[in-house]
């Protein structure tokens, strides 16, 4: 596979749209649609060693429980079940990152990283995105400060059971990180 040029189609501050040209492995020119956060994007520029995004899987130290979101998805036109989760700012790191995103959709305080991955990737198909996700533990009251104007989100805690439910729930939208955390949640009561 060779990629032959990479065309940038629309111009958005955080999201934009990209064709690419390339040559498969029988030597037939082919095209390929996907979105970018990076301009240019990771296979042009070959930059893979800093996550898009954060996701936060917090174990909420007093409850034992999971802190999840229930957030309003535009694509989706209906609400979905995840982590907090948001971009990295530039010259920031994952951990403040990850500080800053849970303070913020949740209201609840990091206490302790227990571990990040590497920048992983939930659709490489249609994009180039990459989250680090953090795992931690979290104190504090929940509180719904992190719905604004642009945001509807709802923070929750949820034990090993109510993972559980969700998760073999077939009318509950999640995406596959928060269905692969939740459900070994509810099967170990643990995240790591």
């Amino acid at each position: 596979m060779k990629t032959a040029s990479v065309k940038k189609i629309t111009d958005y501050p955080y999201l934009n749209m990209y064709e690419i040209v390339y040559e498969d492995t029988a030597g037939r020119e082919k095209r390929w649609s996907f979105a970018s956060r990076r301009d240019p994007p990771r296979c042009v520029s070959g930059k893979f060693d800093l996550p898009d995004a954060v996701v936060i899987v917090g174990l909420h130290a007093d409850a034992r429980k999971l802190t999840i979101i229930r957030e309003f998805r535009v694509p989706l036109g209906d609400y979905q079940y995840g982590f907090p989760a948001g971009l990295v700012d530039p010259g920031e790191t994952v951990e403040t990152s990850a500080r800053r995103e849970l303070q913020e959709e949740t209201g609840l305080l990091v206490t302790r990283i227990l571990r990040i991955s590497p920048p992983v990737y939930s659709s490489s198909g249609m994009t180039d995105e990459s989250v680090a996700m953090v795992y931690v533990e979290c104190t504090g009251t929940l509180s719904a400060q992190g719905s604004t104007d642009s945001e509807d989100i709802t923070p929750l805690l949820v034990d090993p059971r109510q993972a559980a439910d969700l998760c073999a729930d077939p009318g509950t939208k999640m995406d596959v990180k928060t269905w692969l955390v939740l459900s070994r949640f509810a099967d170990t009561g643990s995240v790591l």
